[in-house]
This record gives structure tokens, C-alpha cells and sequence, in this order.
């Protein structure tokens, strides 16, 4: 699909919703797409997302700042005329062959008026592609905007529901103002959010992220990390049972251990199969996942960091060590330690870890577990914003459909 995302300006601009839409862009000529991109200024996203240039829809064009001068004084004049009719025509050219436009503020803010009414000009005459209409703020409801602002045309554009026109909105608080000030049923306004790239935020390499989505961790709650060789002696099977109970009261929880099988003593490989066979009977072949089944290779060291600051806790059950460096790097990376009673453990980690004995059962603590997720705020807030809000899960259930539709 020809889709085609128009604006004042578009990134390395700064600003927020240049930003959005250079995630927008990218997630859609990833999803197969052929994007580009109309603004006044701006660059091309890379060789697939070129960038068409249209220099009278810059809300700071002299010309336009002109025609604002008038238009704030209440003048609707011949000079604003002009340049709706000539910025008509260039986006007329601009869109020949696009089958979606998506206009971003440009019908809900009166930086450029001109282009505002342009856009309205042809939707009305039929001359567009399927319009989708982007609302991130709104000049009629924003009391700073009030005083520039006069009943009447074309300032009504920004408060008339465009005929044909798909509305969206980045909040239910914006839909409310929407809904209320166009008279439109809320149930025609779509609320699409702003996201976070969380491999950027997190700086993930690629191999995680690859991981990441192909065992669909974003959406464990919680997600445990056991960074452990695959020996006896860590006492992964506890950790799995431990796991087990917990998701009674969390289904969605997921464990990662990171380390390959230990690689002096052949028995490791049947200790694995053991583990193996007790996640079967478990029922976790869906939750702990082992990166050793993943790749043979090694891996690097910011691939182990990255699984660190994914997780919401660490869990390490291990019957002996004799230092404990997960308990150090837990800390740094500011997630709760649910790890045995061993002296090492409990000396580096103090009164800041939360310890349980070899010999209590699993239900004791995956219980005390359950305890604190169900209480901590922060983890309560990072699973959500986890599973709803990173731009690959908005794309795929709201955007996706969207454009579809």
C-alpha cells in the first residue's frame, strides 16, 4: 500500500511529533508499506522513506507567517487564498498515486491555516486518498491558542468533522475533547498512543531483540532471570518449580536462563535432559526458555546486560557459590534478588536481598514472590508499559488495523 504521512516538518527536526512519526514511518515500510514522507523540512528516513518537499507547509515559511499575522488579527484575506489554492495544487501533485495520507496536526493546529484549508479544499472536492487525520493537540480546546482564534471560516476547520475523514487521537482525554468539540460520536475516533522504541530506550543489541520477540518476552509479567551455567549445583529445577506456582497467580510469568551447560563434566548433558523433561511436565515449555537451545555460540557479554534490564527480578537458587556475581550485577541494574540462604549470597547481598532456605517448598516461596510483585508499583508500572506501549505492540494492534480498515 502507497502511504504517504504529511506534516510541518519531519525528523532530524526535534520535535514530539516528528518523532512519532519517524517511528510511524519505519514501522510501516517494515510491515511491507511503500512510505514517504511530505514536509517543509526535514530528511528522507534512509533510501525507503523518501521525503517530498513542499516549502509553504512549513509553519515558518515567511509567506505563511505573513498570512498568520493576518489570520490572527481575524483576516481571512486574498494573500490566504493565494497560498491555500498554490499549496492545493502541490499537494494534489504530491499525492498522485497515494492511497492513504495521513496529516499529522496540520487539521487540529493553526500554525499553518492555509494548509489546513488546502487539505479540507480537496478532501471536499473528492481529490484525496483515503484521509486518516492525526490528532496530537487541539488549537480550540488549548487556551494559549483562544486569543488567535475566530469563529467562522477557515478557523472552523479546526473544530468541523471532515467528511470521509478518519479521526484519531492519542489519549481518551484527547477523543473526549475531540468528541466534544466536532459533536462526533466518541465510538468514530480512534485512539492510537504514543509508544517507546525499547530497543533504543535500552539500547538492546540486535540479538537480543531478536530474541526478545521471537520467545515473545515483552509479554512476561514477571519475567525472572537465572544467569547461571546449566549445572546441578545452580538448582535450575527449583527455580522451575518455583516458576510453576507462580504463575498460578501470574500465567503470564517467564523465566531466561542464560548460560550454556557447563562444559567440564559430560553430565551436564543429562542433567539438561532432566531439566528438559521436567519442563514438559510442567507445562513450561512456553516459560523457561534456555538460551543454550538458541545458539551454541557464545554469548556476548551486552547480550547477558540487556537480559538484565529486561528482567523484573532475579532468581538464584543455587545449592553453592563462592562469590555470587549475579547478586552485584542485580544491583546495578536495579532489580529485586530472590535468591538461597548460602552465607556468599547472603553476605554480598545483605539485608537488601530476599533470601528463602533450600529446604522450604516451592509453594512457600513462589508465594512470597507473588507477594512482592503483587504489591511493587514499579513493577507494576514497567509490566504495563512493557506490554502495551513499545511502538512494535501499537503497530500491530492498533495501526496495522487502521490502515486496513
Amino acid at each position: 500500500m502507497n502511504i504517504a504521512i504529511l506534516h510541518y516538518s519531519v525528523p532530524p527536526v526535534v520535535g514530539g511529533v516528528e518523532a512519532v512519526i519517524a517511528h510511524h514511518a519505519r514501522l510501516m515500510s517494515a510491515d511491507g508499506h511503500s512510505v514517504r514522507l511530505i514536509a517543509a523540512r526535514g530528511e528522507p528516513l534512509g533510501s525507503q522513506i523518501p521525503l517530498t518537499i513542499i516549502p509553504l507547509a512549513d509553519s515558518r515559511n515567511a509567506r505563511v507567517a505573513e498570512v498568520k499575522e493576518q489570520l490572527d488579527r481575524g483576516e481571512a484575506t486574498k494573500d490566504f487564498e493565494s497560498l491555500r489554492d498554490e499549496l492545493a495544487g502541490q499537494i494534489l501533485t504530491a499525492v498522485t498515486d497515494v492511497e492513504i495520507l495521513i496529516a499529522h496536526n496540520v487539521c487540529s493546529l493553526n500554525k499553518n491555516l492555509a494548509l489546513t484549508a488546502a487539505l479540507h479544499q480537496l478532501q471536499v472536492a473528492g481529490k484525496l486518498p483515503r484521509l486518516i487525520i492525526w490528532h496530537h493537540d487541539l488549537a480550540w480546546t488549548t487556551p494559549r491558542y483562544r486569543s488567535e482564534l475566530y469563529e467562522g471560516y477557515p478557523w472552523d476547520l479546526l473544530k468541523t468533522a471532515w467528511p470521509e475523514a478518519t479521526q484519531v487521537t492519542i489519549s481518551e482525554m484527547r477523543r473526549e475533547e475531540l468528541s466534544n468539540l466536532m459533536s462526533l460520536d466518541p465510538s468514530r475516533i480512534h485512539v492510537i498512543p504514543n509508544g517507546v522504541d525499547l530497543a533504543a530506550f535500552l539500547k538492546l543489541e540486535d540479538q537480543t531483540f531478536g530474541w526478545i520477540k521471537k520467545l515473545d518476552l515483552l509479554q512476561a509479567t514477571p519475567l525472572l532471570l537465572l544467569p547461571v551455567r546449566i549445572t546441578p549445583r545452580k538448582n535450575i529445577e527449583f527455580a522451575m518449580q518455583i516458576l510453576e506456582v507462580l504463575r498460578e497467580g501470574f500465567p503470564s510469568a517467564q523465566m531466561i536462563v542464560t548460560g550454556p551447560l557447563g562444559p567440564h563434566n559430560p553430565a551436564n548433558r543429562k542433567y539438561f535432559e532432566k531439566l528438559d523433561s521436567l519442563r514438559e511436565k510442567l507445562g513450561l515449555n512456553r516459560s523457561v526458555h534456555f538460551l543454550a537451545e538458541l545458539t551454541e555460540e557464545f554469548i556476548p557479554d551486552p547480550v547477558i546486560s540487556d537480559f538484565y534490564k529486561l528482567a523484573d527480578a532475579l532468581l538464584f537458587p543455587s545449592f553453592e557459590e563462592g562469590f555470587g556475581i549475579p547478586i552485584l550485577e542485580a544491583g546495578f541494574a536495579g532489580i529485586p534478588v530472590f535468591c538461597s540462604d548460602i552465607p556468599p549470597l547472603k553476605k554480598l547481598g545483605g539485608d537488601f536481598g530476599h533470601y528463602f532456605s533450600l529446604e522450604e517448598k516451592p509453594e512457600v516461596v513462589a508465594g512470597r514472590m507473588a507477594g512482592y510483585f503483587s504489591s511493587d508499583k514499579t513493577f507494576g508500572l514497567r509490566t504495563f508499559v512493557r506490554g502495551q506501549f513499545t511502538w512494535e505492540r501499537i503497530y500491530a494492534g492498533r495501526i496495522k488495523l487502521l490502515l486496513k480498515r
